[in-house]
């Protein structure tokens, strides 16, 4: 059984979705992907990891690093989690390319190379937006493309967040 919970952000309305102990999805309502690890059995009720992901959402739309995480629980494939956990280390108001991470992945697993198209799936895949912070990941350049939720929120996000965005283009309709 899944449980999920609502909360209202300055940037619209955020979907939780736990299994009941873990957190096991985030996206902004309406986002590419939304809700693609809920099952269709799911009900709406308050429970603590909902009260702890709302205060890291409060103090994180304060304009702050929450300095946590919820407990979370990544339901994809070993290479999207790979990915996933490489996102987490991004610190609050710095970005990574997806050259950069697949870099990381190719040296980490012993492989001459991961392609930075494969960490630009897995990354447009994460379930667990803002808090596994896939915002923070940029095209070659400094590109801002990729993010599920749009790329005027992700822009949004991390100029809240205080990143270096001067550097950052967002891309001409129809690109990226």
């Amino acid at each position: 059984m899944h449980y999920t919970h609502h909360y209202v952000s300055p940037l619209g309305g955020i979907t939780e979705a736990s299994d009941g102990e873990n957190l096991i999805g985030l996206w902004f309502d309406g986002q590419k992907y939304f809700a693609d690890t809920l099952g269709s059995d799911h009900e709406e009720i308050e429970l603590p990891v909902f009260k702890l992901t709302d205060k890291w959402l409060d103090i994180y739309f304060s304009g702050k690093d929450p300095g946590f995480i919820p407990p979370v629980k990544i339901k994809t494939t070993a290479f999207r989690k790979a990915v996933c956990e490489i996102m987490l280390t991004i610190p609050y108001g710095k970005t990574m390319t997806y050259g950069e991470i697949a870099k990381k992945l190719a040296k980490d697993r012993g492989v001459g190379r991961t392609s930075a198209r494969a960490v630009g799936g897995a990354v447009g895949h994460n379930s667990i937006s803002l808090i596994i912070p896939c915002h923070r990941v940029v095209g070659k350049n400094g590109i801002l493309t990729g993010y599920a939720g749009g790329v005027e929120k992700k822009k949004a996000l991390l100029d809240m967040e205080g990143a270096y965005i001067n550097d950052l283009c967002v891309p001409k309709k129809g690109i990226g």
